[in-house]
């Protein structure tokens, strides 16, 4: 299973696998402070795409269709996450205050696609 989860919530014992997913470490937050076993920076946007996203110059179904683009770069990450969300619960955390228009929530449909069973 695949969660999406701010950064800000609290931990819980039922996240699994905790991977933040963003480029940019989250502001008021100490490294020492944020329980994750992974910061995987390669599955974000691109800086250029989350800047045209924040300003307003595409929407976010632009935004969703130019990211899972940028992912088809990285399909060895996207099965590693793929395998741990088949084995045990895998939650992507993000910073974005929007919790339900953001790159982790497209991340995550792109990595359930992948979840169909291996040959």
């Amino acid at each position: 299973m695949i969660v999406c989860k701010r950064v800000y919530q609290q931990a819980s014992p039922d996240d699994g696998y905790r991977v933040l997913v963003d480029r940019l470490w989250p502001r008021g937050i100490k490294k020492s402070d944020l329980p994750l076993d992974e910061w995987n920076k390669t599955l974000a946007p691109s800086t250029a795409l989350r800047k045209a996203f924040h300003s307003e110059s595409i929407d976010f179904a632009e935004f969703s269709r130019c990211y899972r683009d940028e992912l088809k770069a990285h399909p060895d990450e996207l099965a590693q996450l793929a395998r741990r969300a088949r084995d045990g619960n895998v939650t992507l955390l993000y910073g974005a205050k929007n919790t339900e228009q953001n790159h982790a929530r497209v991340l995550a449909d792109v990595i359930e696609e992948n979840l169909a069973p291996e040959r």
